[in-house]
């Protein structure tokens, strides 16, 4: 008797669990500290939950809103995009609004990558990318961040580069490394993607988390970039609601309209009255701004500091809240062999690096661990690291 074929098709088989899902579950089987998934474990701004109570209440957005979102929080992301960037967009053609940014990053790739094509990325990524191109049919292909620091490697891009390369992801605030892209390395990124005319997709889920002097620089900006450039947003990480899933797109009218079209046949419209209080959110005071980045530079200063203590090689992030460190000066060769024991030996768990790569050495040794947490969650972890790592 045959054995029956397994129903997910191959290109999908390699994403069918993630690993944020196996480590929180092993962290909810062991009572562990969860420094892997990266959520806040409280809420963002009080205004914006009376905002969207009272759309509920209201009747406003309780059925179908706008496919490409209301009126009312496109205008405001346009807003945004002048206010703290200088870039100008028209409500009516330049923005969607989607099921969160991992929507906006699928429908990116679904509507403007076919069959074979090649997007250039830098691992570690974010796994939704990998998956995202194999629903694509796209061909990924990896460009490993380089040095002590994990900077982006320019001249690996350029080898990377094929007439086939349709796209180049680009994330910055990057996750899981913290690292903030520099102007000179953005403008190294933009030379490449005209001189071979490519797409960009810029991923700025983190645009407003960065720290010290680091500031986020959107690469559409840069001279001739706009034009050939998708930018995506989210209100779940600027505001630390993330399970209302409300993110966008924004960019040239002919490209916004191509994510539009594939993004009518997914979710199709979601999160009605949260849009509403993104929409107010987007239009708070340069003081929650500020605010929102010296919380998490206390809090990654505190996680990343008893890192330290206990021995890790620690990067500290210049943005996002996730901090990386190298595990191999506690002995340690292999970052998924250490996030698979320490929920048992010391109860907290992280996310290897691993994961996110397909070059199996790019990522080996280092280990992601998310500090939007409260202040007594990260003390809790340091000490359990303390107790279970001596």
């Amino acid at each position: 008797m045959s054995r029956r074929t397994p129903p997910l098709v191959p290109r999908l088989r390699p994403h069918a669990e993630s690993v944020f899902a196996e480590m929180s579950r092993l962290a909810l089987e062991v009572g562990a500290v969860n420094l892997g998934q990266g959520f806040p474990d409280t809420d963002g701004p009080l205004q914006l939950k009376e905002v969207a109570i009272a759309a509920i209440n209201d009747g406003r957005g309780n059925q179908y809103p706008p496919g490409t979102g209301i009126l009312e929080l496109r205008q405001a992301i346009a807003v945004h995009q002048d206010r703290f960037y200088g870039i100008s967009l028209d409500p009516q053609t330049d923005v969607v609004v989607t099921t969160g940014a991992s929507e906006a990053i699928a429908a990116t790739l679904i509507a403007l990558v076919d069959a074979g094509d090649e997007v250039v990325m830098f691992e570690p990524w974010f796994d939704i990318y990998a998956a995202a191109i194999s629903i694509a049919n796209g061909k990924r292909v990896g460009v490993p961040m380089s040095g002590p620091e994990l900077r982006p490697d320019i001249d690996a891009l350029r080898a990377a580069i094929s007439p086939k390369t349709r796209m180049i992801i680009l994330n910055s605030p990057h996750n899981p490394t913290g690292v903030i892209f520099t102007r000179e390395e953005l403008q190294a990124v933009a030379t490449i993607a005209i001189e071979n005319d490519i797409l960009v997709l810029s991923d700025e889920a983190y645009e407003h988390l960065w720290f010290d002097e680091h500031e986020h620089i959107p690469i559409s900006t840069l001279p001739s970039m706009f034009e050939r450039t998708i930018t995506v947003g989210s209100g779940g990480k600027s505001f630390s609601f993330t399970g209302w899933k409300v993110g966008w797109a924004s960019g040239p009218r002919d490209l916004i309209a191509a994510v539009r079209a594939a993004r009518q046949h997914l979710s199709f419209v979601s999160g009605g009255p949260f849009q509403y209080a993104m929409a107010y959110g987007l239009g708070l005071p340069d003081q929650y701004y500020r605010e929102l980045r010296t919380d998490l530079a206390l809090k990654r200063d505190l996680l990343c500091g008893g890192l330290e203590e206990l021995g890790f090689g620690v990067i500290r992030p210049e943005g996002t809240y996730f901090a990386t460190t190298d595990v191999r000066p506690l002995g340690y060769t292999d970052g998924m062999t250490f996030c698979r024991e320490l929920p048992h030996k010391a109860g907290v768990v992280a996310i290897p690096h691993a994961v996110f790569c397909d070059d199996p050495e790019a990522g080996r040794p280092y280990v992601r661990w998310a500090f939007c947490k409260r202040t007594e969650v990260l003390r809790e972890a340091l000490d359990r690291l303390r107790a279970g790592l001596s």
